[in-house]
Formats: C-alpha cells, structure tokens, sequence
C-alpha cells in the first residue's frame, strides 16, 4: 500500500478522534462567544484555533509514524515470506503490537506442532505400507514359483498374467512409499535406453502373449545418463499403458531417435483407441483416468501422474501425441545435460 494510501486509511480508522477533537473546538468557541466574562477578539480566536488545528496535525503525524512502522513492517514481511519469518517479526511499541506478535508466534507454534504430528503420522504410514509390501512379496514369489513348475498346465498363462497385474500394483506401491525420499536414492549413470525398456517389456510378457500383442524396437541402441531403476519404473508405467489399452494381436513400437541438438528421444507407440483432444491436457493429472479409464473400471489414473513426477524429479520430459482411433505414442526426452545431477553437484 502506497504511503498516501496508508495515510488516508490511517485518518479513517482515526476518524473518532477528529472527529472528537473538532466538536471539543467548537464548543470552546461556542463558550468563549456565550460567556461575557471572556473577552477575545475574533482575530485572536481564529489565529488560536488555527494554532489548535495545526498542532492536531503535527500530532496526528507523529502518531501516524508511530503507529504504521509495525502493520507496515508485517505487510513487507508478508509480500516474502519464508520459512524462518517468525524470527524476524518487528519490534513492537503499543499494547496491540505485541498481542498481535504474540499471537503470530503462538499460531507458528502451532502450526509447527501440526506439521510435526502429520509428518510422523505419515512416516508410521509409508513404514506400514512398506512393510506390508515386502510382506505380501514372499507369498507372490512362492505363487511364481508355483506357476513356473506348471507351465504344462492350460490355466497357468492366465494364472501368470492375473498374477503380474498383482504384482505391478505392489511394486508400485513400493515405489509410491520411497518417491518422497528420491533424491537420497538416485544414481546416474550411462545405460542403454532399448536395454531398459527390453527388462520391462520381458516383466509384461506373459501379459503380452495373454493378448497376443507384439513388440517391436525401432532405431539403434542409445547411450543415456539417467538413473536406471527409475528410468525403468517410467517405462513401466507407460508400457503397462500400453498394453492394457492395445486391442488384441495390436502391436507396440519402441523407437529411439537422436534429436540433432543432442538429446535422446525414447517413444513407446500403441495401436489403442487413442486420446481425446480434451483429454490430452489433464493426462497427468493425479486420479484422472480419461474416457477410456471410465470404460475399464480398473483405471486408477496413478500410472501417469507417477511416472511425470517422477520424470520431473530425474530431468526426463514427459510428451504425448494421441488422436482417437489411432494409436497413443508417449515420448521420453532425455536433456544432453541432466538439470538434477548439477543440481546434487552444487550442493
């Protein structure tokens, strides 16, 4: 707020007092000019009122100056605000000042005291779930095992194929409880983009052959420097996409291209039904699962919000080109120069 702002406001809220202070003028002049007993001449009143008025003036600007240097300070604190403000809250001079900081640092108290219970809360949470995860791993490794030893039986590829849905919905989960602690459990290193993705497309293959989709890699083997557990965690997520969405004995393309500036384009192609154009915006959304999600019930809308947060955490941008019935293709662009590995650099 500007200065001439702050003033006018200043004698609005202020209004009582001068108010109080012209009526008391007045009504002095009016006594002087009843009573007989007091004589003054009307030069001599009009230069002591003048005197009166301007001395309420001076007096109004000294307490305006007073008074403002506390909300002033507030209003500068609050236009950058960080996260040790409390600290430097102004100093206080009336009654009300120190109320208010009071208050400002019962409220930080407070909310400090809020934050530290959710946090614990949610940590006790994510272990939980942890836990339960690697638990529920055992009993599904002992069922592959006992699907691998019965291969001959006609009922095990189906048995496989539900069994890999169970699976990459726990494995998931246990990427969704370490995704806040990423950056403590990133490695960059050179690997072959084609080479990743062949690991995910081995893990959904038993899905794949369930409905007879095939896939096919385009392009020559290409050097990346990302990190290859997240890197495949993306692919996986874009891949299970993929599949899911591709009609039976579809095809799915893999296809790398080496952009002239430098970076590395990874593009994983379907022949499904395609995006909405008004779909297309809101992909990434969290829980939005598009008018083809609404048509499969076990749509959940995490695949792709998961794999852009995670993208955007490890310096991989994330595009997509849709039109309906004609096929999906999500494009993997890794930089020439990782932003997050100069980032864990500097510090």
């Amino acid at each position: 707020m500007s200065g001439k702002r702050l003033f006018l406001r200043y004698l609005y809220d202020r209004k009582s007092w001068i108010v109080f202070f012209l009526f008391s003028l007045l009504f002095v002049d009016l006594l002087i000019w009843i009573d007989n007993g007091i004589s003054i001449r009307g030069n001599s009143m009009l230069y002591l009122n003048m005197l009166l008025i301007l001395a309420m003036i001076v007096f109004l600007g000294w307490r305006f100056r007073k008074e403002t240097r506390y909300p002033r300070a507030l209003a500068e604190l609050a236009e950058g605000i960080h996260e040790d403000w409390i600290e430097t809250l102004p100093s206080t001079f009336l009654y009300q000042e120190e109320a208010t900081s009071q208050l400002l640092r019962a409220v930080d108290h407070w909310y400090w005291h809020k934050i530290s219970k959710s946090h614990s809360a949610r940590s006790m949470e994510q272990d939980y779930i942890a836990a339960w995860v690697h638990e529920v791993k055992t009993p599904l490794t002992a069922v592959k095992l006992i699907i691998d030893a019965n291969r001959d039986h006609p009922a095990m590829r189906k048995i496989e194929s539900e069994w890999l849905r169970i699976h990459l919905l726990i494995d998931q989960q246990l990427y969704i409880s370490r995704l806040p602690t990423l950056e403590a459990d990133y490695v960059l290193e050179q690997t072959g983009i084609q080479r990743l993705a062949a690991l995910e497309v081995r893990e959904l293959s038993s899905w794949c052959m369930e409905k007879n989709i095939a896939v096919e890699f385009e392009g020559e083997e290409t050097l990346v420097r990302t990190d290859r557990k997240w890197c495949r965690f993306i692919i996986r997520q874009i891949l299970t996409n993929a599949v899911n969405y591709s009609p039976e004995g579809g095809m799915i393309v893999l296809s790398t291209t080496v952009i002239e500036a430098g970076p590395v384009r990874f593009t994983i192609r379907d022949e499904g039904p395609g995006i909405a154009a008004q779909d297309l915006p809101r992909i990434f959304d969290k829980g939005f699962t598009g008018g083809n999600g609404r048509l499969q019930n076990a749509a959940t809308g995490l695949g792709l919000y998961l794999a852009q947060t995670v993208a955007d955490k490890i310096g991989i941008r994330l595009t997509v080109e849709s039109e309906p019935q004609s096929g999906t293709a999500m494009q993997m662009t890794f930089t020439a120069v990782n932003a997050f590995e100069s980032v864990r650099t500097s510090i």
